[in-house]
């Protein structure tokens, strides 16, 4: 979620086929790590985590799946897709708040981990429907973590080569409750687990964490609306020019394309991110 006053456009699905289940089985098998350390199983190495190439020729697909542009070499994709063919894949994983079809079961299954005020109502993201994990405190965090590592894990399973954890600037929608900090410790944990996986991760948006997103262990950024808002260089100077831009607006795209297109992965998508086929579809690369 953008950090600016103007609410940033459509940019991910709501809805996932069988939330509940995968949530569950991803909780077990979290679990299942955890006992292994404590039983002192033997540990293999950590896969190697293969970063994504400057300057890639991307595409944002986290509205459907669909057959990339040629000339595409990489893709980000909702976690319930699957991953595209020969190329570098992106998982999307909402990781800081709850998905539209997914509050049943956090209400169900983990009540305390959604954020509440001090009348004990929900702190939602008013803009997206959506409720926030509450990421305050150390124990919640490493729950939140067992839940969101299994889809971690899932997106591994599937074949995505890195991982893209969405609203880690939630603590703007908290109301207080949150802080930057305690988002950047759960950051820092999912990062941990994408690269026991052997997945890269990638920051998504948020400036305010540029200066810690190595130490919290980011490999690269999706960025939306950077060169609307001139955030773009920031990124770049942040992660080496692994950044994968998305504007929705002609002028900032050519004006993208034009300062950084050389040097960075710039798309313009329709603000909705449509599959192709569908009506309003909009896809250009620099």
């Amino acid at each position: 979620m953008s950090k600016h006053a103007v609410p940033p456009f459509f940019r991910r699905r709501s809805t996932l086929a069988g939330v509940a289940a995968g949530v569950a089985v991803a909780t077990g098998a979290g679990l299942m790590l955890s006992n292994a350390f404590a039983t002192g199983s033997a540990v293999k190495a950590a896969p190697k985590v293969v970063l994504p190439k400057a300057n890639a020729a991307f595409d944002y697909q986290i509205g459907g799946a669909y057959t990339p542009p040629a000339g595409v070499k990489a893709v980000s994709r909702d976690r319930g897709d699957k991953p595209a063919r020969g190329l570098y894949n992106v998982c999307y994983v909402n990781a800081f708040q709850t998905q539209p079809g997914e509050m049943d079961w956090w209400q169900k299954k983990n009540p305390d981990l959604l954020l509440r005020d001090g009348n004990g109502d929900l702190v939602n993201d008013e803009a997206w429907g959506e409720a926030l994990l509450d990421t305050s405190t150390s124990a919640k965090r490493t729950r939140l973590a067992k839940i969101v590592g299994g889809w971690i894990d899932g997106c591994k399973k599937a074949g995505y080569q890195a991982v893209e954890p969405d609203n880690l600037d939630s603590y703007e929608r908290s109301d207080g409750l949150l802080t930057r900090t305690h988002n950047a410790a759960f950051a820092k944990l999912l990062a941990s687990r994408a690269h026991a996986a052997g997945l890269a991760i990638g920051q998504k948006n948020t400036t305010d964490l540029l200066s810690q997103g190595r130490t919290i262990g980011f490999d690269f950024a999706v960025a939306e609306e950077c060169g609307r808002y001139d955030e773009c260089a920031d990124y770049a100077s942040a992660y080496g020019n692994r950044v994968f831009v998305i504007e929705y607006r002609s002028s900032d795209f050519t004006k993208t394309c034009s300062a950084l297109g050389a040097k960075l992965s710039v798309v313009r998508r329709n603000v909705d991110v449509r599959p192709a086929g569908q009506q309003g579809y909009v896809f250009r690369s620099c």
